[in-house]
């Protein structure tokens, strides 16, 4: 059997799995199920919290500022919670870890639920020195940084990607050098070396709006900006104070802060290598690194829903201070507690009623 025909069989396999899967998934909510989600919005619209793991979600679940209507729907392994943050109707859904799960989820609950907008919370990696453990950071701008061009050997900067000139793939948003790493006799030279991993180049992710005028032609986004007035109504809780101890003999070293800062970064990767902490601080101006932001970022993007990123700092990725990593474990109860806080009163904030829905997500010119 030649190559081709082993092609074609393939793809024709793959085409057949692919649309087995969507009929599975289409058929997916029953009749009882699709009457339970007509009701709930009727109700709607609703604040749609995403939340990456259980103990950041629990903490919600049993705050005070959230009174919960004792019911929730459970679909496409997915458990969606329902009740109420001040004035605002709410639900709450575990996507678990990293961009495809948190992908899933968002584009879920944007999909089935009447939704105004969307608050996504948890902890981050810290990036930045200038931050500390437990502050709790709202970045401005969210970018994923693990969609790469992996150059071959031998080529450098002055060498086109393959496809760059069809548009695919840029060398706009700068490269990874690993030579620029290599470590002789604990210390970095630069210069005078090579590496056979060579270069990779950071790449925007394709994105398809939903009031687009070609649905099958998309357009490159690598930073989405948080909602505007999301963001100014965060701003007047800039003031807020945050728990220090545990209790009387267990506490941070320093206060914990709500801080405004530039860009966070995500990827499917968890960042604890201080080399790489300091190349994308230095590069992207990136505070909080994690494994879900960008991506329900991206997912409002394409679907014009207004969204905000509210992220607890933990250590600094890859410190080789060990008080540093036992802050950051002893600690982990107050700093999921002290951004709950914060996410609870920036809901209440929230007008009963909102026309944010229709307002635009915007991308950075950068």
């Amino acid at each position: 059997m030649g190559v081709r025909a082993l092609f074609v069989m393939l793809v024709s396999a793959l085409f057949m799995l692919f649309n087995g899967q969507n009929a599975l998934v289409s058929c997916a909510l029953s009749s009882e199920l699709q009457e339970q989600i007509n009701a709930i919005n009727e109700d709607g619209p609703y604040m749609g919290l995403v939340i990456p793991n259980y103990f950041e979600l629990a903490p919600l679940l049993n705050n005070s500022g959230y009174i919960s209507s004792h019911s929730c729907i459970d679909f496409s392994g997915r458990r969606f919670h329902f009740g109420v943050i001040g004035q605002k109707s709410v639900i709450l859904v575990l996507s678990g870890l990293g961009m495809i799960n948190a992908a899933i989820t968002t584009q879920l609950l944007l999909i089935h639920f009447s939704i105004e907008g969307v608050v996504h919370y948890g902890i981050a990696g810290n990036a930045n020195d200038e931050h500390h453990i437990g502050d709790v950071a709202i970045s401005h701008y969210w970018g994923h940084l693990g969609l790469w061009s992996w150059q071959r050997y031998g080529l450098g900067p002055q060498d086109k990607l393959p496809f760059e000139e069809n548009g695919d793939y840029t060398r706009k948003y700068g490269y990874l050098r690993f030579a620029n790493y290599t470590n002789v006799s604990g210390s970095a030279e630069n210069s005078s070396y090579d590496n056979f991993l060579n270069n990779v180049y950071y790449q925007p992710e394709e994105v398809f709006p939903i009031d687009g005028n070609n649905t099958e032609q998309g357009k490159h986004v690598l930073w989405v900006q948080v909602n505007d007035t999301y963001y100014n109504i965060a701003s007047r809780l800039k003031n807020m104070k945050l728990d220090k101890c545990i209790n009387s003999k267990t506490c941070l070293s320093h206060t914990p802060h709500l801080i405004f800062v530039s860009n966070g970064a995500s990827a499917s990767i968890y960042v604890d290598n201080a080399a790489y902490r300091s190349f994308i601080r230095d590069t992207f101006k990136v505070t909080q690194v994690d494994m879900e932001s960008a991506s329900v970022a991206l997912i409002c993007y394409q679907q014009r829903v207004p969204f905000i990123v509210i992220r607890a700092l933990s250590n600094l990725a890859g410190s080789e201070s060990s008080e540093d990593s036992h802050e950051a474990e002893t600690f982990a109860s107050l700093i999921i507690n002290n951004l709950v806080k914060v996410v609870v009163e920036f809901v209440k904030l929230l007008p009963a009623s909102s026309s944010l829905s229709s307002s635009k997500t915007k991308i950075s010119p950068m």
